[in-house]
């Protein structure tokens, strides 16, 4: 069978895996999860929901950044505040309709989790991907499959093309679509929910039934079966939405393009994707428990300082560095960020830092012109 695509076996799709290996993945992977909700749960009401919103937004930014779409980052704080009801600061930016539409599709992907997902729920998350038209300059099928030509994954200079894969005919794609579905909504009796998730998130790229978003839309439907796959069941709709995937893959993104386009041109065996897979659910649930530290750090912070006078300038300096933990504001906040950030003189920012500094709230790293200032925690 050299040579044909996985879809092009004979007992497509019926995969197989070394559950010996996977085994130990597994438990580490449940381990981690359960670690990170137990971190959810431990926090107060308004907490929890910060922790949620942080974790929201890094994987709105993530999923499309994966495709190379960058969104206003403020948009996104901008709107998950809104809708978990979150208290809003003065002059928080407008979300386009390309922010939202990513954002409902997100939000209802973790939503209702008894409720089947169908062609119709494809096709509605589709439309609202592309709220705001094609994300290029070509026109595209929005909110339907994609059409009768050739759906060949490529990269390269034109006439020097590189073929990564290729998907199943269209005359096969509703039938093909709509047996992903009915095997989401009835998996195979003891079938793991982490593997569930990790076959189905391979099984609709290999089937790539649009025109352009189906890795958005993979990611959507797997960070669902992962909010399925919870042990015990939480009752608790915002908890699903920290668990996704998103931000780690967009972290290891060479190796996820490398693994998947492996599995294309493979047999049915897709042992190394569901290791990849189960991998980067332990270090994503890793990576969001430090997003929830963060997010307690903050409020810590703030509470030490809840007797200081920062004025408004102030204020956006550190909110600013406070949102880029746990990574840390890139190269620390500089007399000339901090002039872009607030709009005022250099003496002005000079003497906002130094208030800064002298409460306690900043600190300086480096010296002379490479002097830059990160948050006191």
């Amino acid at each position: 069978m050299d040579g044909l695509w996985i879809w092009q076996q004979p007992d497509w799709p019926c995969f197989r895996w070394d559950a010996s290996r996977l085994q130990p993945l597994l438990e580490r992977a449940r381990a981690s999860r359960e670690h990170l909700l137990q971190q959810l749960q431990g926090l107060d009401p308004p907490l929890n929901r910060e922790a949620v919103s942080a974790l929201l937004g890094r994987e709105s930014l993530g999923t499309a950044a994966i495709e190379g779409e960058l969104l206003d980052a403020a948009q996104v704080r901008s709107s998950i505040a809104r809708r978990l009801r979150l208290p809003l600061g003065e002059g928080q930016p407008m979300a386009t309709p390309q922010v939202e539409g990513l954002l409902d599709v997100l939000l209802e992907a973790t939503s209702q989790l008894d409720r089947p997902i169908t062609l119709k729920t494809l096709h509605h998350w589709h439309r609202r991907l592309f709220a705001a038209g094609p994300d290029g300059l070509r026109s595209i099928r929005i909110g339907e499959l994609r059409d009768q030509a050739p759906m060949q994954v490529l990269s390269g200079a034109v006439g020097r093309e590189r073929l990564h894969s290729e998907a199943p005919p269209r005359y096969q794609l509703e039938e093909q679509l709509e047996s992903l579905l009915a095997w989401m909504a009835l998996p195979p009796q003891g079938l793991n929910g982490l593997l569930r998730a990790g076959l189905a998130h391979l099984w609709f790229l290999t089937l790539h039934p649009y025109e352009d978003g189906n890795g958005r839309l993979a990611r959507a439907l797997t960070d669902r079966l992962l909010a399925q796959a919870v042990e015990p069941p939480s009752h608790e709709e915002l908890h699903g939405r920290a668990l996704g995937l998103s931000a780690r893959i967009l972290r290891e993104r060479q190796g996820y393009y490398t693994v998947l386009e492996r599995c294309q041109r493979g047999d049915l065996d897709v042992t190394a994707w569901l290791v990849w897979f189960l991998e980067q659910l332990a270090e994503a649930a890793a990576a969001n428990g430090a997003v929830i530290d963060a997010v307690r750090r903050k409020a810590t912070f703030w509470w030490a300082h809840r007797h200081s006078s920062f004025n408004r300038r102030q204020q956006k300096l550190l909110n600013r560095l406070l949102d880029a933990e746990p990574e840390g504001f890139q190269g620390g906040m500089t007399l000339r960020k901090a002039i872009g950030l607030t709009k005022v003189s250099r003496a002005t920012a000079w003497r906002d830092l130094a208030d800064l500094v002298a409460a306690g709230a900043i600190e300086p790293i480096g010296e002379g012109r490479s002097r830059a200032y990160r948050i006191r925690l």
